[in-house]
């Protein structure tokens, strides 16, 4: 049984900061590659960003590309996805998802790609 856990969301004002984190346990962390996601009020769940099996740089939309960050700690089991030069339109539920992939470098956008999924996390950004 693989269980992602998030961490990290809060209430910060438009410019800040936060940093999420996600802990999985379970199956060997390095076979997934692992993705954020998000899911505004009245809105589809939407890809954000994500980073392969072996880490480097991440793939990321256009809209947080240059301001989010995500990496990877696969000693720790651990994903982060830093977020600096927040803005309203960010207020979001952040998801953390595991994706069981061959591939070390591919990332899937899909929401059906992936393979497991974290509880969420609320990220509010006040302007």
């Amino acid at each position: 049984q693989v269980q992602l856990v998030e961490s990290g969301g809060g209430l910060v004002q438009t410019g800040g900061s936060l940093r999420l984190s996600c802990a999985v346990s379970g199956r060997a962390f390095s076979s997934y590659t692992m993705g954020w996601f998000r899911q505004a009020p009245g809105k589809e769940r939407e890809f954000v960003t994500g980073i392969g099996r072996s880490g480097g740089n991440g793939y990321y939309v256009d809209s947080v590309r240059g301001r989010f960050t995500i990496s990877r700690d696969n000693a720790k089991n651990t994903v982060y996805l830093q977020m600096n030069s927040l803005k309203p339109e960010d207020t979001a539920v952040y998801y953390c998802a595991a994706a069981l992939t061959l591939s070390w470098t591919i990332i899937p956008t899909s929401k059906s790609e992936y393979n497991f999924w974290g509880q969420g996390t609320q990220v509010t950004v006040s302007s």
